[in-house]
Formats: structure tokens, C-alpha cells, sequence
């Protein structure tokens, strides 16, 4: 699957996002006074293409590109897209949860995503879904580069 490919099914990824908890079950949101950073206020996303930007350059085996970050209209969903790139032998990602639910599209390459205790193997053309508050992490498990689609999506962080 390529990017257009990817681009023409994000309406029906936005759709499940929609019908996914805003919240994990469990998790509360900290109060405004307790946070010790005031939260990055993030633009309203209009249509359109978004094409990758330039990302930091492999770091640890790592690469990320990021396409888009914002908030869709009303301001309580936040959504965003970015490929990564990961090579063999890369320590995986950190163990992660999150109030976002996130959609992967495996573009090329083996991965291991990890789901709350279950290690699932990803082949190319294969999705991913993490809802909110699911612990984890995804991994390259074969002898070249992994390469996938990420988009989250879920309330401002």
C-alpha cells in the first residue's frame, strides 16, 4: 500500500477514532493547576495535502517524518500522522500508553507490536489499532528496515 493508497481510507481511521473513548477507562486527566507546563496550544487542521517534513535524521535506529499535527473542528480531538522508520536490530520503542488511540499501517518490513502482554507480528500492508490506554510498543523483527504509517487519534495531551 502506498501513501495514496493510505490517504484514501484516513476518513474511515478518523471515523473509528470517533467511536473510540475519548478516555482509557481508569485514567483520569490531571488537573490544569497540577500540570507543571501549560498545554502547547495546536492549530485547527483544515483539507488538504500534507506532505512529509524533514525529520531529525536516524537516531538509535530510529527515524521519524512527521506529516500533520492539530486539532480537528470543535478543538476536542486531537490527530496526527507521521511514517517511521526503524533498523534491524533498533531497540524497540518505549513501553507507551496514552489517552490517544493509535491506527499503524506496516508499509514494508516485519514488526512485533506489543499489546498489553501479547506480541502480535505485522507484515507489510498490515493495520494495528491501540486503543487508549493499551500499554506498547512496536519493534522490527526482520533483517531490514521497517517502515510504517502511524496516526493517532484522541484528546489533546
Amino acid at each position: 500500500m502506498d501513501r495514496r493508497e493510505f490517504a484514501s481510507i484516513v476518513p474511515a481511521l478518523l471515523a473509528i477514532g470517533g467511536v473510540l473513548s475519548t478516555q482509557a477507562e481508569g485514567q483520569t486527566a490531571a488537573p490544569a493547576a497540577a500540570s507543571a507546563a501549560p498545554a502547547r496550544q495546536l492549530p485547527e487542521l483544515k483539507s488538504g495535502v500534507f506532505k512529509p517534513q524533514a525529520g531529525r535524521g536516524m537516531q538509535g535506529g530510529h527515524e521519524s517524518h512527521q506529516f500533520l499535527t492539530g486539532m480537528l473542528a470543535g478543538g476536542t480531538i486531537r490527530l496526527e500522522m507521521h511514517e517511521s522508520l526503524q533498523q534491524a536490530g533498533a531497540p524497540h520503542e518505549a513501553v507507551g500508553t496514552h489517552k490517544h488511540s493509535e491506527i499503524w499501517l506496516m508499509q514494508r518490513g516485519v514488526g512485533t507490536l506489543y499489546l498489553n502482554g501479547t506480541e502480535y507480528t505485522m507484515n507489510a500492508g498490515d493495520v494495528g489499532l491501540c486503543v487508549a490506554g493499551d500499554e506498547h510498543w512496536i519493534a522490527n523483527k526482520s533483517d531490514g528496515e521497517i517502515a510504517y504509517f502511524v496516526v493517532t487519534v484522541g484528546p489533546p495531551e
